[in-house]
């Protein structure tokens, strides 16, 4: 297994040492020979945006490499999803057993957890952003 991810995209935008690039996500099944005609093949754009520490030698349009190393890619899943499951069913558990097998109440309890947890989430993106750095090659 290697240890970096790659996709290929187009500088979208410069400002500064802050560079937008815009990548192309694509499922296994869009690289599949009969993609289309089982319809369950789909790609999605992004954006991402990507912080220098040195000068910006791009120009808008340009192909280039965008490399995240795949210990941030475990870690994105990790608070993406492995935390919020955690937080759901230990609060549910906890809340059923407090509130004497109330399961309504129960749902509502790990609902709100976890939508306390993703605006904590939302509210240290900052924070996250300086963990989940990108770097840029460009394609010759």
């Amino acid at each position: 297994m290697s240890d970096s991810i790659q996709h290929q995209g187009t500088v979208e935008s410069i400002d500064g040492m802050h560079v937008r690039v815009r990548i192309v996500q694509t499922s296994a099944c869009a690289t599949c020979a009969a993609h289309k005609l089982c319809n369950s093949s789909e790609s999605k754009e992004k954006i991402v945006d990507i912080y220098t520490k040195e000068s910006v030698n791009y120009i808008v349009g340009q192909t280039v490499n965008v490399y995240g190393t795949t210990s941030m890619g475990m870690r994105a899943v990790l608070w993406a999803f492995g935390v919020p499951f955690v937080v759901l069913v230990v609060v549910l558990y906890s809340s059923i057993l407090f509130t004497d097998g109330n399961e309504p109440l129960s749902a509502l309890a790990a609902v709100g957890a976890l939508s306390v947890y993703y605006l904590i989430l939302y509210m240290c993106r900052n924070m996250m952003a300086k963990k989940f750095t990108f770097t840029l090659k460009p394609i010759n």
